[in-house]
């Protein structure tokens, strides 16, 4: 991208080692989560945590942030340009408060601790990862404090992740979806419902190879380019963009239960798309990629179940799992259908039904939301986690594997992302209301292979402006709507009680 604003120009140019350092970042880390070894867990601590200083350093440096300033006051800005500014001075504005031993304590802490959270999920130790927990608590407590915020210390954290969000918005969320969701489901289990018999298709074994065979033929069906994107093995799915044209998924084959691999792999081809479909003049500018981790979460949700497990999808792929999965060959379109809505309270949220997810959600924000109030200890949190689990979703884990232990996200550090799951729940069910009235054919496209419409649609509202706008502008400006739980509500009765 090249500018017609000389200042905007020297801003880019300067960006570009910034952007070079987060490509290896990112590199480095699709790497640690697929193929390092183990034993390289110190070093690539210390590789990783001196690049994150490196960029730190040059963004924060005074001739930067000069510049930076020197654009904040000028005034015939466009609004990609505004978008790089603010994206900028939201990231130096941050960085300058948190310490340089900050920075490379959670570095090291992040590699350290992840490797170790590993090593206690397999074993459902809890005590094993415990200390790793309570270190990376502490430096997360403080950052808060360094970025400093209004009324909560979470505030500083969530605000991380999605630009603006506090713990007001979120109450606003789950005080509503919470209860309703509880209804929804006890509903659904006292009437018997046929979403909730458990199919005997996820109870065989399947061949790992074919499966990941069945996986590459819907990423070919959803027409993506492998010249710019690829997929790969790990123990939890992810995505990684090293840039706009090299972007990576994971998924992962478990042996059994076939479906979680095929929306594992959807799911993380959601997330990929938003990159590959930004518009191109974005690339190696700060404002690449997307603007949010609920936009993020609401295009992977989107693809994942609203598109995913609809009926004609489901008639789509049927022919594809009939030849590649044996002991689903015989299995109708209405079976495959119910087997891949299945609903069921259960521990791990990974897994979970779109009915069930977000109650998982709401457990880890509570969570997150005490420990930062200091109303949590470290070693009180699985005992609540299973209580909470008990009263929301009537299960208990058993072990610390179904429940605490479960995911990655605290051994990485990343406090304040998990409310961004249920955002991204409650605006991919705006965005399929909105599609719908705008798409003639919107069913009759998914059936027939066809998701030219619906790309071009995300592209053109979503995709193409990458982070330019902050999320709840450009929610609001796209969608005419906020972080409005009724569309999910909506979706959810209609499709699973028929109201």
């Amino acid at each position: 991208m090249r500018s017609e604003n000389p200042v905007m120009n020297h801003i880019l140019d300067a960006y570009k080692p910034m952007w070079s350092l987060g490509h290896a970042i990112s590199l480095m880390g699709w790497d640690f989560e697929t193929y390092m070894p183990r034993e390289g867990t110190e070093e690539r601590g210390i590789a990783d945590s001196q690049l994150h200083i490196l960029h730190k350093e040059l963004l924060i440096s005074k001739n930067f942030i000069g510049l930076v300033e020197s654009a904040k006051k000028l005034g015939d800005l466009s609004d990609i340009e505004k978008g790089i500014i603010r994206v900028l001075d939201r990231e130096i504005t941050k960085q300058i408060k948190i310490p340089k031993e900050l920075t490379e304590a959670e570095s090291l802490e992040r590699i350290r601790g992840n490797m170790t959270w590993r090593q206690a999920r397999e074993k459902s130790d809890f005590k094993m990862y415990e200390p790793h927990l309570k270190k990376m608590i502490e430096i997360k407590k403080q950052i808060a404090e360094k970025i400093g915020y209004q009324k909560y210390p979470y505030n500083a954290l969530l605000d991380l992740f999605e630009e603006d969000l506090t713990v007001d918005d979120m109450d606003k969320v789950f005080n509503v979806l919470t209860p309703r969701i509880q209804k929804i489901l006890k509903k659904l289990v006292n009437s018997e419902s046929p979403f909730c018999k458990e199919s005997n298709l996820g109870k065989s074994k399947y061949d790992i190879q074919r499966v990941d065979e069945l996986n590459h033929d819907i990423l070919n069906l959803l027409q993506y380019d492998m010249k710019r994107f690829r997929m790969d093995v790990s123990t939890h799915p992810f995505t990684e963009s090293m840039g706009l044209n090299d972007v990576r998924i994971t998924t992962r084959y478990e042996g059994a239960d076939f479906k979680k691999s095929i929306f594992s792999t959807i799911h993380e081809a959601g997330h990929a798309l938003y990159n590959l479909q930004c518009d191109q003049s974005l690339s190696v500018t700060p404002i690449e990629g997307g603007s949010s981790l609920a936009l993020h979460e609401s295009q992977s949700r989107l693809w994942e179940n609203i598109v995913g497990r609809s009926i004609p999808f489901v008639q789509l792929i049927a022919p594809l799992i009939r030849k590649h999965v044996s002991f689903a060959n015989q299995a109708t379109d209405d079976e495959l259908y119910l087997y891949f809505n299945n609903v069921k309270a259960d521990y791990i949220r990974v897994d979970a039904d779109e009915v069930s997810y977000n109650l998982h959600i709401a457990i880890r924000y509570e969570i997150e939301k005490k420990i930062f109030d200091d109303d949590l200890s470290v070693s009180e949190i699985p005992e609540f986690w299973n209580d909470r689990m008990e009263q929301l979703l009537g299960v208990r884990p058993a072990k610390d594997a179904e429940g605490v232990l479960q995911d990655t996200h605290w051994s990485s550090g990343l406090f304040g992302y998990f409310p961004t799951y249920t955002l991204g729940n409650l605006v991919s069910a705006i965005i399929a209301s909105k599609m719908r009235k705008d798409l003639e054919d919107y069913e009759k496209d998914i059936r027939a292979g066809n998701f030219k419409p619906i790309k071009e649609w995300l592209r053109s509202k979503i995709h193409k402006h990458g982070s330019a706008y902050a999320p709840k502008m450009l929610i609001k400006n796209t969608l005419s709507e906020g972080y409005n739980p009724d569309y999910f509500v909506t979706y959810l009765e209609t499709k699973y009680l028929g109201i």
